[in-house]
Order: structure tokens, then sequence, then C-alpha cells
């Protein structure tokens, strides 16, 4: 009996140990596991808001003259600043596991105005208003983190215009109101802060490479004349977007 009671004895130590030793390795074999980073799936669509400055430089001058012609005259520079606001939408494909590609359109208005005294006629003057941006441009970035992305971009862009000229005693000779093509190019940093959403920072050079020809209509009684304008615009703003994934959310976990 004593002998049938230590081999029982011995039985439940072994047994113990054993039991232990699965449980060792079984927590070995999960800490063998480690969890990789979240990676963020930057594919898909998106829209959003953004508010910023801007930095008009409009340069005018006087190429002609109705009925009279041809009649060159320096009407000068004017540097205005400003608020802006508006949206963008766009596209991103992530390229590899560093690059992401896209496409984006931006639309700002605002009013960025100013006024100066004319070169040529000092006792006249100027105004610009710089009423709205548009920009289509392709966006080429680098992951520096799954969610933290440096891009440039480079596209075309319109600006809308709003030219007045005044008269001495400051009643309106000429005015006109026109668009211009131009080319864009920046640079930013966007960081995905939640599921969908993110927030980013940018920085946008607009300009057109000639001067545009526009015609002043003039007040009645006066003679309209044709501008030689020529607009430089730079932008620096904040916005949110709200993406739109396209192959099943936007966050996935790896062991």
């Amino acid at each position: 009996m004593r002998r049938y009671r230590d081999l029982v004895l011995a039985a439940g130590v072994l047994l113990g140990l054993g039991a232990a030793g699965v449980a060792s390795a079984a927590d070995m074999a999960v800490k063998s596991r480690p969890l990789v980073a979240p990676v963020y799936n930057w594919t898909g669509c998106y829209i959003g808001a953004n508010v910023g400055g801007a930095w008009s430089r409009m340069t005018t001058s006087r190429f002609s003259q109705d009925v009279t012609g041809f009649a060159p005259a320096l009407y000068g520079t004017e540097d205005d600043t400003g608020f802006i606001g508006g949206g963008q939408v766009g596209c991103d494909w992530t390229v590899g596991s560093n690059l992401v590609v896209g496409i984006e359109g931006q639309f700002d208005f605002g009013g960025v105005n100013g006024r100066h005294a004319l070169i040529a006629f000092p006792t006249q003057s100027e105004t610009n208003s710089l009423r709205s941006v548009m920009t289509a441009a392709g966006r080429f970035g680098y992951l520096f983190t799954p969610t933290f992305l440096g891009y440039g971009k480079v596209g075309m862009a319109f600006t809308q215009n709003r030219n007045q000229v005044f008269q001495p005693n400051g009643a309106l000779l000429e005015s006109a109101s026109f668009w211009l093509p131009g080319m864009d190019v920046g640079a930013g940093v966007e960081w995905v802060f939640a599921p969908n959403w993110s927030v980013f920072a940018e920085y946008n050079y607009i300009w057109i490479e000639d001067q545009s020809g526009q015609h002043f209509n003039a007040v009645p009684g006066l003679l309209g004349e044709t501008l030689n304008v020529k607009p430089i615009v730079q932008t620096a703003m904040v916005g949110v977007n709200y993406k739109f994934h396209w192959d099943g959310g936007p966050v996935v976990a790896k062991y």
C-alpha cells in the first residue's frame, strides 16, 4: 500500500511539472509573435475643407486706349494680403510600401485686396481684388511613417481678379473682371489622426508665364483701355480631409 501511495505522489508531481512546462511553452509561443504597427491604407478618394492666407502681387501696364490706339504707360505693382478658404477633392494610390501618388482639385475664395497710385499718373489709383483660386494638380508623396505623408504637387491654376482704376477725385474710371490660367507648384504634409480623417498643411506658388492683355471698360463718356496684367499668388493653408477607402477599411493590424 505504501509503495502504491508513493507511485501516485510521484505521478502527480510529474503531471504538475508537465502542465507547468506546457503553460510556459504556450506563453513563450504567444510572446514570439510581436504585433506589427498598424498600416494605414492611403488608396482611395477624399473630400475636405481648408482655410488660410494668400499673398497676391499684380503688375499692370497700359498697352492701348480705345480709339486712339497704342499708348504704353506703366501703372505699377501692387502687393496684397488676405484670407482665403474653400475645399478640395482628390484620389490617392499607394505605390509599394512608402510612395503615394494622387490627383487633386482645389477651390478657394476670399478677399485679397489693395490699392496703389499709378506710376505714370500719380493722382490716379488702381485697386486689385483676388476673388478666387482654382488648382488641378498631381501629388507625389513619401510616407515617413504609415500615417505621416510629405508631398509635392504640380499642375494648372486659375485665378479670378477684379481690377478698377479711379480718377483723382476718387470716382471710378474703368474696371475689368477676368480669369487667368497659370501654373501651380506646392508642398505639404498630411497626418492621419483617426480612421478616415486626416489634417494637412500646404504651401502653393501660382504664376502665369507671360502678361495677359485685358480690356477695361470705362464709365460712360470716357475711353476704355487695354492693360497688360501679370499676377503672382502664394497661399499657405491648413485643412481637414475625410477619406473614402476602396479596399475595405483604413487600418490593418498584422502579426
